[in-house]
């Protein structure tokens, strides 16, 4: 606690949260209303790891089915039928329901303890949780950073999960459904849930480790930004405004849809590169530049030989 308060002064402790808030806000005028709403929770709440453990989950949540609710809605449109990938499949309403309930379950046995323990863990590898907030240029550097990290984690780890045995026992519960949607993101075995996610927490322990610099809401919007990238990766939708359009190396829903649909290849979770460094790009298109590519070596090769 000292550590949070030590650039937010509080000269007296009323009991209620807008009660802390409006006296920290009285001698705290460098903060602004964000900063002075974070530092009246920890105030409040008396107990870091607490504090911290409530928040993450709570915002897990409200993230994660909270993203997730506009393509529930959207699946039960006609008029957005025809931006399905693979139109003929649209979950019913009972398979959204049953899925959330299984995610729901996985976030309360599988994610919440790991939360809990994540604010120790964190302020012991030396990330910061204070305030002021960290400037908004630095936050955006290592949320790009934590992308390319994770998205290089997520292919070979997901690469292997289609490995013979590894997909049989584990990785095998994500492929229920060939046709994904939104909550579907995170529906997956236990192990998954903890060795793919890991390349999301990891890569910033490790950065905090390396550089010292790292502020836990830059963590949390990390967060927020890969459950945004994983929920509309499974949304089953393409636009024409979707993201890939504009990012030719972004992935997107286009990009997984197509992994669900044929169970192999596009393994990466936000961009395309290491599909085509790796030459595993999946889908019509691709094997078509794949077998023109075959065809020109035959070709060059039987020249060559004349």
């Amino acid at each position: 606690m000292d550590a949070l308060m030590s650039n937010a002064t509080l000269l007296t402790a009323p009991d209620t949260y807008m009660g802390i808030y409006s006296e920290l806000s009285k001698y705290n005028v460098h903060l602004n209303i964000f900063e002075r709403l974070w530092a009246s929770w920890y105030q409040y709440m008396q107990n870091d790891v607490l504090a911290t453990g409530i928040m993450s989950f709570v915002m897990h949540e409200a993230v994660y089915f909270g993203r997730s609710l506009p393509w529930v809605i959207i699946d039960q449109i006609p008029y957005f039928n025809k931006y399905k990938i693979q139109g003929q499949k649209i979950p019913t309403a009972s398979e959204q329901w049953a899925c959330a309930r299984l995610v729901f379950l996985s976030h309360v046995t599988v994610e919440l303890p790991q939360i809990w323990l994540f604010h120790p863990m964190a302020t012991m590898c030396g990330m910061e949780y204070g305030v002021p907030f960290p400037a908004w240029t630095t936050i955006a550097l290592h949320i790009a950073i934590f992308f390319v990290v994770e998205d290089t984690w997520h292919y070979w780890v997901h690469r292997l999960m289609h490995w013979g045995p590894l997909y049989k026992n584990i990785h095998k519960i994500h492929h229920q459904y060939s046709a994904p949607f939104g909550l579907a993101a995170e529906y997956a075995s236990p192990i998954e849930t903890m060795v793919l996610g890991a390349g999301t927490v990891v890569a910033p322990i490790v950065w905090v480790l390396t550089t010292g610099n790292l502020h836990i809401l830059t963590m949390y919007l990390w967060i927020v930004c890969r459950l945004f990238q994983a929920i509309d990766a499974h949304s089953g939708y393409e636009f024409p405004w979707s993201l890939h359009h504009f990012v030719p190396f972004w992935a997107g829903a286009e990009h997984h849809d197509v992994h669900h649909e044929r169970f192999i290849g596009n393994y990466a979770s936000s961009f395309r590169w290491w599909d085509y460094i790796m030459d595993t790009e999946s889908g019509p298109e691709a094997a078509k530049a794949r077998r023109e590519r075959k065809e020109a070596k035959l070709a060059k090769a039987a020249k060559k030989a004349q």
